[in-house]
């Protein structure tokens, strides 16, 4: 089956032409449940090659579909990799994706454009599998940009609307940015290795200079920087929002954000031979992780309390790459697609039955008018808080326990983050689905729950607290599945990297009580602030005075960036539109050679009277001075 893993990708694809194509013929119906059995037979052939990596040769096969370019010594084939790394991305891209094309069925449902939406949705899974199944830096590159392409196609699907417009073009343009960074670094690996292909890059790598691996891992983690959203080009993620909530749940969990994160991993031998790389890296995925919780404090729209924990998130993904902690940034990778899709649709389905109402500060007393939506996100916050023995809580305390054998410094960063997402998480629950409701319209118009919509929802949550069986902690003589699994890919890597001191069991269990303790204090303190007594959080804000204004204009970036930034490209632009185009362009040489051709031919059309003899006499006087040019030469 390993052999048919290209089936994955062509089965979304040939969904994309008959939706694409037929799609508005074939209804609304037939649109989502044609999409839907699509990604599924994606997930039976990635299941299927799943099971078949133990009996490969060194856990890993190459199938070579055809030669791609040749032009002289560049030569690249279009072929794919079955490894551990690439299956298990594989099913979580098409796992994930099938429970969030499910629930799109019932949310998308009455949309005039559902036949597009659905033919983008098959698109960004195909767009994904080509990122994670290629086995070279070009096909890589390709499926990397598709994303890209897809999330402005998706966020910006409502482009009637100037909001999501506006989102689907910065999440491009600042993309962009980090693209550009990448291609230099993919030029860099062909001109240094001669080959794209990451066999024999890696093999070729210890022999390179560590000045050049370090150039090359720079330009590549500046891609990631931009599809990962982490500082500074996180600002694009925010206003995804604009999209349709599957949209926010396919990019946020299973998609276009991991991507910088696989990427990384995929490329470990040279971040392993790239120790400054490697330490930015780690301290740009620290950093970020706690700036973005800073945030999400005090948002009031559900979404983007998401959104900025989706960043947060991805900051202790990236922390724990940059330590070395391959596998361990892996599997905080699958287990947050299982809980973060799971927030992001039960979010959805809080819009879907409060009319699009998401903010915050008008909901409220939903629990029990909710019950599935409530019960499976709190199943979903209690994981993305970290709460012993949920799937966040194994994930999260593996990175945090590795972060520690690396760095104090980022460790203290990262617990100090738990305890804030914690409580902002709660505070989000507690705010929506606890006390009464805040506004009478919304509650007396409160639709009933979907059950196409909540199923996608509990086999999310089951997933939530049933993931981190996963990877169980080897400190105290379980089972680490994944950390096994994966082992094959990184080996190479930690055969390179400095030998690091392996945590007592004390150590082990000292950390896990400190970042369970304080996930609950934040926990707690989130219910005394919300249900017990609501003032302190208005009197906090008062008192907070600038700090406060600080946080909810988001540090200001956005108007920063305006300033810097979009504002002088939008002056540069007008000046090139009415100076140099209007102006000299079309003043000069479109508008200025017409008016010269024009007046050579008022000149030439004074001559053509029609009468003949002016003609007679034009032959005449010509006649006279040819002759007297003959004869007086």
């Amino acid at each position: 089956m390993t052999n048919l893993i290209w089936l994955a990708i062509a089965f979304p694809l040939i969904g994309v032409f008959i939706n694409g194509v037929f799609g508005k013929k074939l209804g609304e119906k037939t649109n989502g449940w044609l999409a839907v059995s699509m990604v599924a037979l994606s997930f039976i052939i990635g299941l299927l090659a799943f099971l078949q990596v133990p009996g490969l040769p060194d856990h890993r096969q190459t199938v070579d579909l055809w030669r791609w370019i040749t032009i002289g010594d560049f030569d690249v084939h279009f072929s794919l990799l079955v490894d551990p790394l690439s299956m298990i991305m594989t099913l979580v891209v098409t796992g994930v994706g099938l429970l969030i094309h499910i629930y799109a069925i019932g949310y998308m449902h009455g949309d005039e454009g559902v036949s597009r939406f659905f033919t983008y949705l098959n698109l960004f899974i195909a767009s994904m599998l080509i990122l994670v199944l290629s086995d070279n830096y070009l096909g890589l590159y390709v499926g990397w940009e598709l994303v890209g392409a897809c999330s402005y196609l998706l966020i910006g699907f409502w482009f009637f609307k100037d909001s999501a417009a506006d989102a689907g073009k910065k999440a491009f343009i600042v993309n962009r940015v980090g693209d550009f960074g990448f291609a230099l670094g993919v030029f860099l690996i062909w001109t240094t290795f001669g080959t794209l292909q990451y066999a024999g890059v890696f093999e070729a790598a210890p022999g390179v200079s560590t000045g050049v691996i370090t150039a090359i891992t720079a330009l590549l983690f500046i891609g990631a920087i931009g599809k990962s959203a982490q500082l500074p080009l996180y600002v694009w993620l925010p206003d995804a929002m604009e999209g349709p909530t599957p949209v926010s749940a396919l990019i946020h969990a299973a998609t276009m954000v991991t991507a910088g994160v696989y990427m990384v991993a995929r490329s470990n031998v040279l971040y392993a031979l790239a120790p400054q790389t490697s330490m930015v890296v780690a301290v740009i995925g620290g950093v970020t992780a706690l700036y973005a919780a800073t945030i999400a404090l005090v948002q009031f729209d559900l979404k983007r309390v998401l959104a900025y924990s989706t960043i947060s998130q991805l900051g202790y993904m990236v922390m724990a790459v940059g330590v070395g902690a391959y596998a361990s940034g892996i599997f905080h990778l699958a287990t947050h697609a299982f809980f973060k899709a799971l927030l992001f649709m039960a979010a959805g389905s809080v819009m879907h039955a409060a009319n699009d109402v998401i903010d915050m500060r008008r909901l409220g007393g939903l629990k029990n008018k909710l019950p599935v939506t409530y019960w499976t996100f709190v199943i979903g916050g209690l994981a993305l808080a970290g709460f012993p023995l949920t799937a966040g809580f194994f994930s999260k305390d593996e990175i945090l326990a590795k972060t520690f054998e690396a760095n104090i410094w980022l460790y203290a960063i990262g617990v100090f983050t738990a305890l804030l997402t914690a409580f902002y998480t709660f505070r989000a629950v507690f705010m929506t689905f606890h006390g009464k409701p805040k506004d009478a319209d919304v509650a007396e118009h409160l639709h009933h729950e979907s059950s196409i919509m909540t199923t996608p929802l509990v086999i999310l949550a089951i997933l939530s607290v049933l993931g981190g069986l996963m990877g169980l902690p080897a400190a105290f003589g379980l089972p680490n599945w994944l950390e096994g699994w994966l082992e094959p890919v990184f080996e190479a890597a930690h055969g390179l990297a400095v030998e690091a001191h392996h945590l007592t069991l004390g150590t082990e269990i000292g950390l896990m009580t400190l970042s369970s303790t304080l996930v609950i204090l934040g926990i707690a303190v989130a219910m005394w602030v919300y249900l017990r007594n609501p003032k302190i959080a208005e009197r906090t804000a008062q008192s907070a005075g600038w700090a406060y204004d600080l946080l909810v204009h988001k540090y200001y970036v956005d108007e920063i960036y305006d300033a810097l930034f979009v504002n002088p490209a939008k002056g540069l632009g007008r000046f090139l539109a009415k100076v140099v185009d209007m102006g000299v362009i079309d003043a000069v040489l479109v508008d200025g050679s017409a008016k010269t051709v024009g007046w050579l031919g008022g000149i030439a059309a004074r001559w053509q009277t029609g009468y003949v003899r002016n003609y007679v006499v034009s032959i005449f006087v010509g006649a006279i001075v040819i002759g007297a040019y003959f004869f007086l030469r």
